[in-house]
């Protein structure tokens, strides 16, 4: 297969660490989706989410027979550790990120991009209905949101990319912090 396949990939944990899943979209040069997948990966952090919604993304593209990639993910962190723009120091993100790299050099060509969040949407449904349903999915035409996700604001750490829902939004009179686990303040 000779044209550019698009792989949009997304992990989510709820709680970090906590129940985590996957979303993978893979799609033709028009944006005909030609795989959509979401797996639940059971306790993890959302970096390895993140991760592991890559290698499983690039495992897919190679059983497609893709030759030609762009990859694009709303995990700033994964995206610039494989562009070499950011060093990977966690040692469990280093195991992941050696995997991802070894597919990578499965492909003739293979692109990496930034996607902001609103534009990975279908990877991040796909992704929180198998966290919902503690199963593997692969479509998202019926599926309601669940009731817990329903309306939630989320923010994303600027530093390590994991994502926390806000249950109890500040109020404009009232703005609020929030601090991340891993210990940066978020506005």
């Amino acid at each position: 297969m000779q044209e550019t396949i698009t792989l949009n990939f997304d992990g989510g944990s709820r709680g970090n660490p906590g129940a985590a899943g996957i979303g993978v979209v893979l799609a033709a040069q028009d944006d005909t989706p030609l795989v959509t997948l979401g797996k639940y990966i059971g306790r993890a952090t959302n970096n390895v989410a993140e991760y592991m919604a890559l290698i499983v993304g690039l495992r897919e593209a190679a059983k497609l027979g893709a030759r030609k990639l762009l990859v694009r993910g709303d995990s700033e962190l994964v995206i610039k550790q494989m562009l070499g723009e950011y060093r990977v120091k966690n040692p469990a993100l280093k195991a992941l990120f050696d995997q991802a790299k070894a597919l990578v050099h499965d492909f003739e060509s293979v692109r990496f991009a930034h996607n902001l969040r609103h534009q990975n949407s279908l990877a991040d449904r796909l992704a929180n209905l198998a966290m919902d349903r503690k199963g593997d999915v692969d479509d998202v035409d019926d599926a309601p949101p669940s009731p817990e996700r329903a309306g939630l604001p989320r923010v994303s750490c600027p530093a390590c990319g994991c994502e926390i829902e806000i249950k109890n939004p500040p109020s404009p009179k009232k703005p609020g912090h929030f601090i991340c686990p891993c210990g940066s303040r978020m506005s």
